[in-house]
């Protein structure tokens, strides 16, 4: 008999298809990115509240389904599916409430009706998700608890699979992505939070950008006055590629792994390279207008913008976490580094940066936390009532980002060092002004150690197979529609198109390629108001 581990991040899906009798991993499966439109956490649930939960639903199951399949055409022998993600993710796979989530006000929850909604761990057939869908007999699905609403599975993973809880000094742990969570521990407190950081830290939302996958470069490094790409090869582990000159993208010596675009930490790397050697003089100018690094593959300011909101809101969160925590900054030990991105990125240029702190003295690297838990949940028959009695006892304190008038002034700062040129020392009196501490030189030599070196330590026998048809189309009729297909020049991942279907005019969105509701440039440039991206239906989805 199978199971399978399964972990639905922001960016996409990772499941593992486990021998129950053994333990040992069978194969890999992951999606390319999420298959709801948008690129981050806000996005899919703004996509939910306002489309409908029900078609989040669906669009969701679809890409489970497909995973699946991908991974065995017995389903009949998956006797039990283990699932772990974020609140919003894992409310969204079960289409159980997300009100609660959306709306952080607690007056605005109990006029909905939904305050103090609770998600303890189930165990529920399988059925009852994929109905018709995906016949997978008597298998059950286990959902791990959350310790509060906005702490679910994934934040207890990050805690549970690493030393974290054990740490006597404070220590900070943070799963890096597009929502990117954290927890810092001080004593017996511990206080979680979140960082909306977008997609550029998944390596989305850049124009050369792509999730961690084969063909990705993940690292750069400078050999003279050229850069040596590593890039991932299709066991995801990260392989020397191209030596190149940044300032022309010519390739200086060739090798036979070649890049097909960039991720987060590859870009982390650049950022850093290009920063220390004058490329960059100030964020974001570029001292030559972009960076080449092969055909196609450029960075240009408005890419470096990108990341540095991403960089700029996860630094934010993080010493919004040390303040709350009464902390100076000196006094952080700890950092944890978990998820893809605190995998691959070179922990020496994510100090650079700022992504991780820099006054920490000790980092230290995992992989992915969500999908060893999943895992673990599987094939250690205690695993489970060990996390639901730890989610019992746990006490946190939840610190709300969108309402922290410290966060919003330390994000401040960061927007303005990013985008707008501002130097670390008028940073600084910035932080004066705001009646926050200043930032503190670097420790000069922070200890190093990788715990992991692969997001996806134990992949199986095979490499990891990537599902790329995941989404479906959408389509919403377009009463008044004049066919100027001003909507599909508009968009800016080509996702729309405007069709008369039967006489009537509609319009088709690909979920795998819509940017959701935080983006609707289609809606706004419709010269007669045909399209409203709400009253949608499901046009197609996949065969299993």
């Amino acid at each position: 008999m199978y199971g399978i581990a399964m972990d639905l991040g922001t960016s996409g899906f990772r499941a593992q298809l486990i021998d129950l009798v053994s333990g040992k991993v069978i194969k890999t499966s992951m999606t390319t990115r999420h298959p709801l439109p948008g690129a981050n956490i806000t996005d899919h649930l703004d996509f939910a509240i306002t489309v409908g939960e029900g078609l989040a639903h669906e669009i969701m199951t679809d890409a489970v389904c497909k995973l699946i399949k991908n991974l065995t055409d017995d389903t009949m022998q998956i006797s039990k599916i283990a699932v772990c993600g974020n609140p919003i993710q894992l409310s969204l796979f079960q289409n159980s409430e997300i009100r609660d989530l959306a709306y952080a006000g607690r007056n605005m929850q109990k006029r909905l009706g939904v305050e103090n909604v609770e998600r303890q761990a189930r165990i529920f057939p399988a059925a009852d998700i994929f109905k018709d869908r995906l016949d997978l007999g008597r298998c059950d699905i286990i959902v791990p608890p959350a310790v509060q609403h906005e702490v679910g599975a994934d934040a207890l993973a990050m805690m549970l699979e690493t030393d974290f809880l054990d740490q006597s000094a404070p220590t900070l742990v943070t799963d890096y992505g597009t929502n990117a969570e954290m927890a810092i521990k001080v004593g017996n407190r511990i206080i979680t939070g979140s960082a909306a950081a977008g997609p550029a830290i998944e390596g989305q939302g850049i124009s050369c950008g792509m999730l961690a996958g084969p063909g990705a470069i993940s690292d750069v490094n400078s050999e003279g006055k050229y850069w040596r790409l590593t890039v991932l090869d299709e066991d995801m582990a990260g392989r020397p590629s191209h030596l190149v000159d940044p300032r022309t993208g010519d390739i200086i010596e060739e090798t036979d792994i070649r890049p097909a675009g960039i991720t987060g930490t590859g870009l982390i790397a650049c950022l850093t390279l290009a920063m220390q050697t004058g490329l960059i003089e100030k964020p974001p100018r570029l001292k030559y207008g972009k960076l080449i690094l092969g055909e196609g593959i450029r960075i240009s300011e408005s890419d470096i913008k990108e990341a540095g909101k991403a960089i700029g809101a996860i630094r934010a969160a993080q010493l919004t976490l040390i303040i709350e925590a009464g902390l100076a900054y000196e006094e952080l030990v700890n950092a944890y580094m978990t998820g893809a991105s605190g995998t691959y990125v070179d922990p020496w240029k994510a100090l650079y940066v700022g992504s991780c702190p820099k006054y920490t003295r000790r980092i230290v690297q995992f992989g992915n936390t969500s999908l060893s838990l999943a895992r673990r949940i599987l094939t250690e028959d205690s695993k489970l009532a060990e996390v639901i009695d730890l989610a019992s006892r746990i006490k946190v304190d939840h610190l709300m980002m969108a309402t922290s008038t410290t966060f919003k002034n330390f994000y401040t700062c960061e927007l303005s060092f990013w985008t707008e040129g501002m130097d670390m020392e008028l940073y600084n009196r910035f932080l004066k002004i705001y009646k926050l501490p200043v930032l503190p030189a670097a420790f000069s030599e922070p200890l190093m150690e990788k715990s992991s070196r692969k997001d996806i330590a134990e992949a199986g026998s095979e490499s990891i197979r990537h599902v790329d048809d995941i989404g479906v189309t959408l389509e919403e009729i377009a009463p008044g529609c004049i066919m100027c297909h001003q909507c599909e020049d508009e968009c800016p991942e080509k996702a729309i198109s405007s069709i008369e279907n039967d006489g009537a005019p509609v319009v088709r969105y690909s979920t795998r390629r819509c940017l959701g509701t935080a983006c609707k440039r289609c809606v706004k440039v419709c010269p007669v108001k045909a399209i409203e991206y709400r009253e949608i239906r499901i046009l197609s989805e996949g065969n299993y």
